[in-house]
């Protein structure tokens, strides 16, 4: 690892880190509220020096904080990218979803994925298209109206994470955008416990879920009636 995942880490406790980690808060949202991830991402793209692994990424963040990851990997498939490249960066949100969905209590991600590696230019570039946008948003989300108690959150989430995560990874063109940013949206509503946020990302969520199964269902209506005319 070549930035200072120690020096990052000490900060992000001074800051109150901690209030990020996902299942370590009651159902009321009253708390002192910790960094923003905005701020987080911020620090770790300005202290990056050299290649940036996804396992350095996910260390600094901390192994039980579901909902930065959630958004940083949910961030990563809102990028305009070659085609394909969703089925690859699809597979770490999937794997951190799953987890929430079934109660995990860290975060773990395979070998594989954890030595991919940015350069500290290409993390840079990620960061400078996400990080004013989540700016933006960070503008108006709170705790407010949070509906779960504990660590259900955290579950309900992660299923419907997961739901879309699946659809992320599909091949199909443009189809992975609107499922990541219901995906972006959850993540952040977790940080914040905000109920309205939770909302509003579900809504995405299933709209983008209808959106694709127009799509996959208009295609397949297309190819039924080209193999009748052809036949």
């Amino acid at each position: 690892m070549n930035f200072n995942t120690l020096q990052v880490g000490e900060r992000f406790m001074k800051q109150g880190m901690d209030g990020f980690e996902g299942g370590q808060f009651d159902a009321a949202p009253r708390r002192r509220r910790g960094r923003r991830l905005s701020e987080i991402f911020a620090e770790i793209a300005r202290d990056a020096n050299g290649d940036i692994s996804i396992g350095d990424i996910r260390d600094t963040l901390g192994k039980r904080s579901f909902a930065p990851l959630l958004v940083l990997f949910a961030a990563f498939n809102l990028i305009p990218l070659p085609p394909g490249a969703s089925a690859i960066l699809g597979l770490p949100l999937l794997i951190v979803a799953a987890q929430m969905a079934f109660g995990s209590n860290r975060a773990w991600l395979p070998t594989f994925i954890t030595r991919r590696s940015l350069s500290a230019a290409q993390f840079r570039m990620v960061t400078d298209w996400v990080v004013p946008r989540l700016i933006r948003l960070e503008q108006v989300i709170r705790p407010r109206y949070w509906p779960f108690w504990r660590r259900q959150g955290d579950r309900v989430i992660g299923l419907i994470a997961l739901v879309l995560s699946i659809s992320i990874t599909l091949p199909i063109p443009l189809g992975n955008w609107l499922p990541a940013f219901a995906t972006a949206l959850l993540g952040l509503a977790l940080s914040e416990r905000d109920g309205i946020l939770f909302a509003v990302g579900s809504v995405v969520g299933v709209a983008s879920l209808a959106v694709i199964g127009v799509v996959v269902g208009g295609a397949g209506f297309a190819t039924h009636a080209f193999m009748v005319w052809l036949g």
